[in-house]
């Protein structure tokens, strides 16, 4: 997907993909380097909807929904773009809930 794709990601959920919500937390040294604006940027090459956002212990947090090709693209160049900062990564997967009409950073 070219980067103008992500202008209609609030409609994804029309084509009939099947859709997935992914809970992410990362740990290492991914707060005060960029992280969450570098997820932002790439995100939005992707059809995927919702926010990342710093966690009181040091992870960051990354919530998404959309289907599983484009969340694994994601997660793809997350972690090859800030493999040197990423120690660990939690994954959680569960049915969409729909809230999102965005991909955002949450402060």
């Amino acid at each position: 997907m070219h980067a103008g794709s992500s202008h209609f990601s609030s409609h994804y959920h029309r084509r009939g993909e099947p859709q997935h919500r992914r809970e992410c937390r990362f740990s290492g040294r991914v707060q005060g380097v960029g992280f969450r604006y570098i997820v932002q940027n790439i995100a939005m090459q992707y059809d995927v909807l919702g926010y990342v956002r710093n966690l009181p212990d040091g992870r960051v947090e990354l919530v998404m929904e959309g289907p599983d090709q484009e969340m694994d693209g994601l997660l793809h160049d997350v972690n090859r773009k800030m493999n040197e900062y990423i120690k660990g990564l939690d994954q959680t997967v569960a049915s969409p809930t729909g809230e999102f009409d965005q991909f955002a950073i949450r402060h």
